[in-house]
């Protein structure tokens, strides 16, 4: 897909049915970070919580128009588009009114078609970014079948606990599912393992499991668990810009390298 610039626009869906993994967290920095090194980065907020919108310090009254607007077509992405306070980097806000979206669109049969639509509707010209980053709720409902068959890849974060192999596998499958039937392109741009503590053992050994597992698919960047990381959103501020020094800015730093990095394999190859 090729946005205003001319240049090929990715679309990343960060999806795990798994609350509390670091989805949305992940989502605000990783997109800050692409924005500081020069990408020109949307974040559509898929989760009808809204968390990504308020941690980027988009309040209430300032959603007038949000994803469910543009999903029902009452609104056009241009229209639902917010500036943040960080350079390149907007967002399409999330509203309540999300939760009615699955009802709403029961018997219409391009019902899983609703985002990936929208998003082509950009190939006239009307958008720049290089960068969709799509947070998806935290189960495998309507939305994310959305995201996932509008994005050309999946970044699934990973929390480094005793569970957290449990439930990949059923996310795994509805990628394959979605991919035999929906959209034959969706790969799997990698997984990043987040809450990273080092002073457990158990850390280790779910890092070490994951990579037997999943091989080159896991990411060299591991987000650590990090105080000032948990304390920016309240700030309405990615951590990046709460405290740039600290170690979880570095690493989401690294991690928008390695993302860089792998798109152009994925473009070589």
């Amino acid at each position: 897909m090729i946005g205003a610039s001319g240049t090929p626009m990715r679309v990343l869906a960060l999806a795990n049915q798994k609350g509390g993994v670091g989805k949305t967290t992940t989502a605000i920095n990783l997109g800050t970070a692409l924005a500081a090194v020069g990408e020109r980065v949307l974040i559509l907020d898929l989760d009808p919580q809204g968390n990504a919108s308020t941690g980027l310090g988009i309040d209430e009254r300032s959603r007038r128009v949000s994803t469910y607007d543009v999903l029902s077509g009452k609104a056009t992405l241009a229209e639902a588009k917010i500036a943040t306070n960080v350079p390149r980097l907007s967002i399409v806000p999330a509203t309540i009114d999300l939760i009615a979206f699955e009802r709403e669109s029961t018997g219409a049969g391009s019902r899983h078609y609703r985002l990936r639509d929208v998003l082509a509707a950009v190939a006239d010209g009307t958008d720049d970014s290089t960068y969709v980053l799509i947070d998806c709720p935290p189960s495998l409902n309507l939305l994310t079948v959305n995201a996932l068959v509008a994005a050309d890849a999946v970044l699934v974060p990973l929390q480094c606990e005793f569970f957290a192999l449990e439930g990949l596998a059923q996310l795994m499958r509805t990628i394959e599912e979605i991919r035999s039937k929906l959209n034959p392109k969706l790969t799997i741009h990698g997984v990043v393992l987040t809450m990273y503590d080092q002073r457990t053992a158990l850390s280790d050994q779910v890092v070490d499991d994951v990579r037997r597992v999943l091989g080159d698919k896991v990411y060299a960047t591991i987000i650590p668990r990090n105080v000032r990381v948990a304390e920016s959103p309240s700030a309405g501020k990615p951590v990046l810009l709460y405290d740039y020094r600290c170690s979880g800015s570095q690493a989401y730093i690294q991690l928008a390298s390695e993302v860089i990095e792998r798109e152009r394999r994925m473009r070589v190859a």
